[in-house]
């Protein structure tokens, strides 16, 4: 690893995190990136020399990662687990399970303030794709889909979106990045979809709500492919 300057994960996006946290966000995206390969052990000693901080911060980070299982923390230090296709596959599944049961809950609330703030995120995801700005779309795409599951005030389901959202979020900024380089062409059909989301929010069709719901996750299969293209490129460009 000590070969590796560049950060993968925006630093902006962290900046008032601690330094643990910080370093999690980095290592997650190393590993799930597949620069850091499926059984790679982790060597405090070496984690803190490479990021020039003491090992306290990077006993936290170990910890942090350990508790999404993607590490598997044992005394010769940690072992990378990664993730698999499946694990990836049943990430989006609990998306699926969350936003099905919000969608649920909406119809019975007031969304005028809901549709004003997501069509306030929807412009901003527009404008980063004007400006080809993968990472700026893809902490837009996380913060719309938070703002509906916020909306409903469900502090359980709140619960388990943030225990999945630093693994979902670095695939989808993998996954974006990837996409903005080999399928810009495809973008509209994104933003339109988010679109119809607002929409459906709007008028509180919950038929088609479900219907934009299943657009945007039937291409799941999609999103896998282009992570391990992403892995792909990321590892042949270390070499």
């Amino acid at each position: 690893m000590s070969e590796i300057k560049e950060l993968l994960y925006p630093s902006k996006w962290i900046a008032n995190a601690s330094t643990g946290v910080r370093l999690a966000c980095e290592v997650r995206m190393r590993i799930i990136s597949g620069i850091i390969e499926k059984g790679t052990i982790l060597s405090e000693n070496k984690l803190a020399m490479e990021f020039e901080v003491s090992r306290s911060p990077i006993r936290e980070a170990l910890k942090i990662l350990a508790s999404e299982n993607i590490i598997r923390l044992e005394r010769m230090g940690a072992v990378v687990v990664g993730l698999t296709e499946q694990d990836i596959k049943e990430i989006y599944d609990v998306r699926l399970l969350i936003e099905t049961f919000v969608y649920e809950r909406i119809v019975q609330i007031d969304t005028s303030e809901l549709v004003r703030e997501l069509s306030k995120i929807h412009e901003m995801m527009e404008v980063a794709i004007k400006y080809r700005d993968a990472d700026e779309f893809s902490y837009q795409d996380v913060l719309f889909h938070e703002t509906i599951i916020r909306s409903i005030n469900h502090s359980y389901i709140m619960l388990i979106w943030n225990n999945t959202k630093p693994v979902m979020e670095s695939l989808i900024l993998l996954s974006m990045r990837m996409r903005l380089k080999e399928k810009y062409e495809d973008f509209p059909r994104i933003l339109k979809n988010h679109k119809v989301y607002i929409e459906a929010i709007k008028i509180k069709d919950r038929d088609i709500m479900i219907q934009a719901l299943h657009q945007n996750f039937d291409d799941v299969q999609g999103k896998v492919e282009d992570l391990w293209m992403s892995q792909q490129m990321l590892t042949k460009g270390r070499e």
